[in-house]
């Protein structure tokens, strides 16, 4: 097992590398060159790096922190050089990102994992594939299919849930949220699932719509389910770039938001906003995705996303 989890891993750091090559250009090289273009250490040296990591959808709030690391560490290491200030950046990146020990405690008790987020960001297939990677872990898992209101999500997710083997309650369109979610806690119960997994409809257009469906949802859980840990997953699509840190700033104040799922990474030069949503909310990434297959959604790993980011593609396979 932690073999193949192993080689899952360094498969997926590979396609990380070449995923985030969109965002690569966008940012590294750009810093690349004032490296390599500036002969000192001045203001304008790091006006030009803020206005790169900027530019990078890194975010204002994370960038001016980033700055301002890197010009104490420049300081405290006595560093005259341009060239010698890109391991330093990476170093101040990553301690941005660093929100401690990532808790996944769903995993580890009975729980309830509300997904949200609006349609079009990869929500279905996003639930499919935790779903199987829990399975996967050898957890009892039953899907609720509460997206009663986009016509195809309950097909959708059917199909997930057959090839990921697990059971899956509602589905049909038009049928009300809080009922299906009550039918699933009922066959959770029933089954001895470990986790229930709530797909639920993202309508942020319409946010009183949506605040009143959470809280029907959030009512009968506390009622029916109260002993189940509660994990709320909002899904940004990370091709988006701002627009998702607008987004889950928006889902935070209907919903407590305890961790996001950025999908749609290999797609994108805005990799960057997993720094960002970090920075700005405080809410840490715990799921990232890189493709359409079920291996590539995996636990996010600030460290190594850092290092995915700054690898020069033909490292890649060292890892």
């Amino acid at each position: 097992m932690e073999k193949k989890e192993k080689k899952e891993k360094k498969g997926f750091f590979s396609r990380l590398v070449a995923g985030l090559s969109k965002t690569r250009d966008n940012i590294v090289s750009g810093i690349d060159s004032i490296f390599s273009g500036f002969s000192k250490i001045d203001e304008e040296f790091y006006e030009e790096i803020e206005e790169t990591l900027i530019m990078g959808d890194i975010g204002v709030k994370a960038t001016e922190e980033i700055i301002e690391n890197l010009r104490l560490k420049v300081k405290e290491n006595h560093i005259k050089q341009p060239s010698e200030c890109k391991e330093l950046l990476i170093a101040s990146i990553k301690e941005q990102m660093d929100v401690g020990e990532t808790a996944y405690r769903f995993e580890q008790e009975k729980s309830v994992v509300l997904v949200i987020g609006v349609n079009g960001v990869g929500k279905t297939t996003s639930v499919g594939k935790l779903a199987g990677k829990l399975k996967d872990e050898g957890k009892r898992v039953v899907i609720a299919a509460a997206d009663t209101f986009r016509a195809a999500a309950g097909n959708q997710l059917q199909e997930w849930a057959n090839r990921a083997g697990v059971d899956m309650i509602g589905g049909q369109e038009g049928q009300d949220p809080g009922a299906v979610v009550y039918d699933a806690v009922a066959a959770a119960k029933a089954r001895n699932a470990d986790v229930l997994l709530c797909d639920t409809a993202g309508r942020l257009h319409n946010k009183k719509n949506l605040m009143e469906e959470l809280r029907k949802i959030n009512r009968i859980l506390e009622k029916e389910y109260p002993d189940a840990f509660r994990e709320t997953l909002v899904v940004l699509d990370a091709t988006t770039g701002q627009n998702a840190l607008m987004q889950a700033k928006e889902f935070s104040d209907v919903a407590d938001i305890t961790g996001i799922v950025l999908t749609k990474m290999d797609g994108t030069a805005k990799g960057g906003i997993a720094v960002a949503i970090h920075s700005e909310l405080g809410i840490p990434v715990k799921y990232i995705g890189v493709g359409e297959t079920i291996d590539d959604l995996q636990k996010f790993d600030a460290n190594e996303f850092v290092n995915a980011l700054f690898s020069k593609t033909e490292d890649s396979g060292n890892e």
